[in-house]
């Protein structure tokens, strides 16, 4: 018994110097832990980037109902608010806390070929529009950045994984984080987050940039899982539009539809409006993020008006300008609409579709409208 002890106390502080010679020897290690469980002393990585409409999120790190593994999970509770007025939010884990690339502090990850993490909603039928690996720009910039959803969710646990073979991860400050949107969720949803880990498995391979496939939906019907595009690019006199993403007042396809009112207040002195649905929100060729839509021979979708004779000027795709622009662009207008559902196109031969952020867009003024505008669209669409 006692040989026994002493060749187990021996391996036991032989542990450390076996660990310390594999490091010296350049060896990678198998997994780099994000979060396994609260205060486990191998996590790395603080969720503190808070997004977009941050007054809309509740984070439990210490969730003890019914966790993955080990004794607590990460719980978040998305209202769906709009507090901030952006209509969407998200959580970035950071490292320091709230490092949005203004100090030093990214881990070199190489070796790593993707990140997995294991998720679960309340109550199932949550959808989270996107998650994302780095990304976070300022003067310590990620090396890398890569994406992966939209995700819905069920009400038992399932792991999901994030490609990054072939991606430079030597300096990764922003390890993790997710983003949804009221349009996805309009009644909130609450979800569950546990095991997020880097992990070194040679049989991931490099994803190069895919042809989205055809139809390809800017909205199907409030939170499908379909919709692509965030309606939250307001122009012009932003103050004077109202939008309800989710109205079911007679929608020509499905539960609901896009209900438009547009005053003409003049309230920032436009004498304008407008908006573009975009990817990801609020994105103004800021962040490399557009769609490959080359497959496209035109866009469609359906519109009413709530009296008639409300006259759209343009409705459009791409256009956006940048750093990152859109590879194309395409118009149509004026247009007077009907109170009975119509179908309109966007001809899109001949047009680089290549890489779309702005992925549907309409403008109207008060000149032509001195009593304002209300109208409704549904099923946008490239096909």
């Amino acid at each position: 018994m006692k040989k026994i002890l002493v060749v187990l106390a021996l391996a036991v502080l032989a542990m450390p110097i076996l660990a310390l010679a594999q490091e010296q020897a350049g060896e990678q290690p198998k997994e780099f832990v994000v979060y396994t469980d609260k205060n486990a002393r191998d996590n790395h990585y603080i969720p503190s980037g808070w997004m977009g409409d941050y007054g809309d999120l509740k984070m439990n790190d210490q969730s003890m109902d019914s966790p993955h593994s080990g004794t607590t999970s990460i719980q978040f509770t998305y209202t769906a608010k709009k507090s901030q007025g952006q209509g969407w939010a998200g959580m970035h884990w950071q490292n320091p806390a709230n490092n949005w690339g203004s100090k030093k502090g990214g881990f070199d990850l190489t070796g790593m070929t993707k990140l997995t993490f294991w998720a679960r909603g309340a109550k199932g039928g949550e959808i989270i529009q996107k998650v994302t690996v780095g990304g976070i720009k300022g003067v310590y910039p990620d090396t890398a950045s890569a994406e992966s959803g939209p995700i819905e969710l069920t009400d038992a646990w399932k792991q999901y994984t994030v490609n990054l073979s072939g991606k430079d991860l030597s300096y990764i400050n922003g390890a993790f984080g997710w983003v949804t949107n009221a349009d996805l969720c309009p009644d909130g949803a609450t979800f569950y987050i546990d095991d997020i880990k880097f992990e070194a498995d040679p049989s991931m391979k490099p994803e190069g940039k895919k042809q989205e496939n055809m139809p390809f939906y800017v909205y199907s019907d409030k939170g499908s899982l379909n919709n692509h595009y965030i309606p939250s690019g307001f122009m012009g006199d932003y103050g004077d539009i109202k939008i309800d993403g989710a109205s079911a007042d007679d929608p020509y396809l499905g539960s609901s539809c896009i209900k438009i009112v547009y005053s003409p207040q003049a309230t920032q002195g436009a004498r304008w409006a407008g908006m573009y649905w975009q990817n990801p929100p609020n994105n103004w060729g800021t962040v490399d993020a557009g769609f490959d839509l080359s497959k496209a021979q035109k866009l469609t979708f359906w519109a009413r008006g709530v009296n008639g004779g409300e006259r759209i000027e343009e409705f459009k795709i791409g256009g956006i300008m940048g750093e990152y622009s859109d590879s194309d662009t395409a118009v149509i207008g004026p247009v007077v609409l009907t109170p009975e559902w119509t179908q309109y196109t966007i001809d899109l031969k001949g047009k680089d579709m290549s890489y779309i952020i702005g992925g549907f867009c309409w403008s109207a003024n008060l000149d032509v409208n001195p009593e304002g505008a209300s109208f409704y669209l549904d099923e946008i669409k490239y096909e």
